[in-house]
């Protein structure tokens, strides 16, 4: 469910938008108002669906930003094209991530380097980004999609619980660094969602972890998006540093 004009005109950017989570969160914000920046790495048929959907709702009030949020070159660009196509940057949704799962004794540095740079260091560039105008314009909310694994810990994980844990670190961190400023810097704690990410778990490792979550299901990308828009708007005005649990109670 979303609030219409819960977040209306303020620009919001969303990392990793093509589909899942980042898709949802943008199709929310747009429907409660917000001017949207939608990221993604490349054009594909995922991006053209949620570009689709969101012309439905108001073809004026998005524009897509493609390129890779690794790339230190790539962030201030994004940063660049919400502020001049909609005069502010309000809103940083840091949603985009991989998994690479592998056992320790089998994982590739490849592999590890992937994930942390995803994950974690492609956050800092776009919190870097943005951080600025936020500060500028003393007002601004930063949301970074951490895990339930960076709590709990997953095996096959230590790559991807490394870089969440890490990314709720630098939320603390950050949080504490501009909220003179007026800039609230949050974090969720996503346990398992239905998205393509998911798909990718087998299935009887995804059926065991689904046994431990109190509400016995796995959750919708739009449960996620509403958390966004809750830590997006006026109505978590008083709230930094934290870290919100996203996860049918799996993590208690």
């Amino acid at each position: 469910m979303t609030v219409p004009n819960l977040v209306d005109g303020r620009t919001v950017i969303v990392t990793g938008a093509s589909r899942g989570i980042g898709q949802a969160t943008a199709r929310a914000m747009l429907i409660s108002g917000a001017n949207v920046v939608v990221n993604a790495r490349e054009e594909n048929a995922a991006l053209e669906e949620t570009t689709a959907l969101l012309r439905e709702i108001d073809e004026t009030r998005f524009e897509v930003s493609l390129g890779d949020i690794t790339d230190p070159d790539y962030a201030p660009v994004m940063a660049a094209l919400a502020k001049e196509r909609f005069g502010s940057i309000d809103v940083l949704v840091n949603n985009a991530g991989i998994i690479r799962d592998q056992a320790l004794g089998f994982m590739q540095e490849a592999d590890w380097d992937a994930v942390m740079n995803t994950n974690l260091k492609g956050a800092f560039l776009c919190c870097k980004a943005v951080s600025r105008q936020m500060v500028a314009q003393r007002s601004g909310r930063i949301i970074n999609v951490s895990s339930i694994t960076a709590l709990s810990g997953r095996p096959g994980q230590t790559n991807y619980g490394a870089a969440k844990a890490g990314l709720i670190g630098f939320t603390k961190s950050l949080a504490r660094e501009l909220a003179p400023k007026n800039v609230l810097v949050n974090a969720l704690a996503v346990g398992v969602i239905d998205t393509r990410m998911t798909k990718q778990i087998p299935r009887d490792t995804l059926r065991e972890i689904k046994s431990m979550v109190p509400m016995n299901r796995v959750g919708h990308p739009d449960e996620v998006a509403n958390a966004c828009l809750f830590l997006a708007s006026d109505l978590s005005s008083y709230i930094t540093g934290s870290t919100l649990n996203v996860s049918g109670g799996g993590y208690i």
